[in-house]
């Protein structure tokens, strides 16, 4: 190949290349010590309420401040709102008025699971179960036989609530979902996935040690009602108000034998919710734009509820803040700029069927731009246009971030959607970005550890913009 047509190539096309061949070997030090944070992140928070009480911890390490209507705020000032305990808002006042607009990254952090029922507890051939139903698009395979927590509170009816911790502490025994044995499984393998185990078949095994005499009934409900009664005095009515969820007993991990990867619970989307939180609190001065990290609850269900993005709790807060500058907040919004900050497939060489491979995001290319989301003919996606991905491109590389863009998979093989068009609704300019996840929702998901410290440049980037 000529210098001049090598030089041409270099120009004009494209050149992906491996993260690794772009990162800044001076940068390795901090990439690990960003995810040993980010697993330990993880541990800690694997339910949302779980995870809005690590975010708060973290934000109040570094100075952020609970926010209280009608408070003053000026620039340098760092405050925070949680919302019902499941959801959190971050804002660290710029420079700048907030009739420039704010600089947004929006992240989710609730993951698929399964909850228990409202009438949980029952006894079946002298053996103990919780009922659950499961939420979110998981794959209903993919959680019997593994081991499982339970976590969670109850709330009693003198307006006290118990924490439920059961599984997560050392020696704890663990919950189980049963399957059934090769040899008697003919007809069950004949079934499509989606159907070979039914959702009313996914209950928790809770224990088969009966108490009182032979002659009673229920006796292994019972004694499983007992032990809880002794430990958090709780009654079976009591699971009317709970919110109690069965997550995976597993912690962080690295994975492969070079430890280039994380397995985890729960990447979908803590893992670029951890991005946003740590590059709003890692910003060491003050930014010209007001930065805004937003780590809402139920995207995996539509993002309804009062804990979601649809609902008006973020409006509040920024017309709360808005109002303090005595700013309307419908011209803040529209000189704002989002990241909607929500995972990608990652191209899987197994299943290379249902990937279109120029248009796929892969492991160690850095953060995955996605101008739009949605399913088939784009249906429910916010479509970015083009100067908003342009504007994007530019901080990146000005921040030397790697980065790609790619859709998530083939057009018609399905499709997915993030917060981005809540965020577009509000008429906030917005794109998607995220970590690309292999084995997404599943109860154990793996990334890339380059990808996820780029994607927390990214985020800095994008709160240290000044325009």
């Amino acid at each position: 190949m000529s210098d001049e047509i090598k030089e041409l190539k270099e120009k004009l096309l494209s050149g992906r290349k491996n993260g690794y061949d772009r990162f800044d070997s001076a940068e390795q030090a901090a990439m690990d010590a960003y995810c040993e944070g980010y697993k330990t992140f993880l541990d800690k928070g694997k339910t949302e309420r779980l995870c809005a009480a690590e975010t708060i911890r973290l934000a109040e390490e570094q100075g952020y401040k609970p926010y209280v209507r009608g408070m003053d705020v000026s620039s340098g000032d760092k405050v925070y709102l949680c919302n019902r305990g499941k959801s959190v808002m971050l804002a660290h006042i710029g420079k700048k008025s907030l009739t420039e607009g704010a600089q947004i990254a929006a992240a989710h952090i609730d993951s698929p699971r399964l909850d228990l029922k409202p009438n949980p507890l029952y006894e079946d051939s002298e053996l103990a179960f919780f009922k659950t139903h499961y939420y979110g698009g998981l794959r209903k395979y993919q959680w019997v036989t593994i081991p499982l927590e339970l976590r969670g509170v109850i709330a009693l009816k003198d307006g006290t609530t118990v924490a439920v911790n059961i599984g997560a502490d050392d020696g704890d025994p663990k919950l189980v979902i049963t399957d059934l044995l090769p040899h008697l499984g003919q007809e069950q393998a004949k079934k499509p996935l989606a159907s070979a185990i039914p959702g009313e078949t996914l209950n928790l095994l809770l224990g088969s040690r009966p108490i009182g005499d032979e002659d009673d009934t229920g006796r292994v409900k019972l004694a499983v009602m007992k032990l809880l009664n002794e430990k958090y005095g709780i009654t079976e009515d009591d699971f009317t108000s709970a919110e109690l969820e069965a997550v995976p007993a597993a912690n962080a991990c690295d994975i492969g034998l070079d430890r280039s990867l994380i397995g985890a619970y729960g990447h979908d989307d803590r893992v670029c919710g951890y991005a946003a939180l740590k590059a709003l609190l890692d910003l060491e001065e003050t930014p010209e734009k007001t930065a805004v990290c937003v780590l809402a609850d139920k995207e995996e269900i539509g993002s309804d509820g009062v804990t979601g993005m649809q609902s008006a709790a973020f409006d509040t807060f920024m017309e709360d803040l808005c109002a303090a500058q005595d700013v309307p907040v419908r011209v803040c919004f529209e000189k704002s700029f989002c990241l909607s900050a929500d995972v990608t497939a990652a191209y899987d060489p197994d299943y290379a069927d249902v990937y279109e491979k120029r248009n796929s995001a892969f492991v160690n290319y850095g953060i995955g731009l996605c101008k739009y989301t949605g399913a088939r003919g784009k249906s429910g996606a916010s479509d970015a246009d083009a100067e908003t991905v342009a504007y994007v491109r530019r901080l990146f590389d000005d921040a030397g971030v790697i980065w790609q863009i790619a859709e998530l998979g083939k057009v018609d093989a399905g499709g997915g959607g993030t917060v981005a068009m809540y965020m577009a609704n509000r008429n906030i300019t917005t794109l998607d970005a995220g970590v690309p996840v292999l084995s997404m929702h599943a109860p154990f998901e793996t990334v890339a550890k380059l990808d996820c410290y780029e994607t927390y440049k990214g985020m800095k980037a994008v709160y240290q913009a000044k325009n």
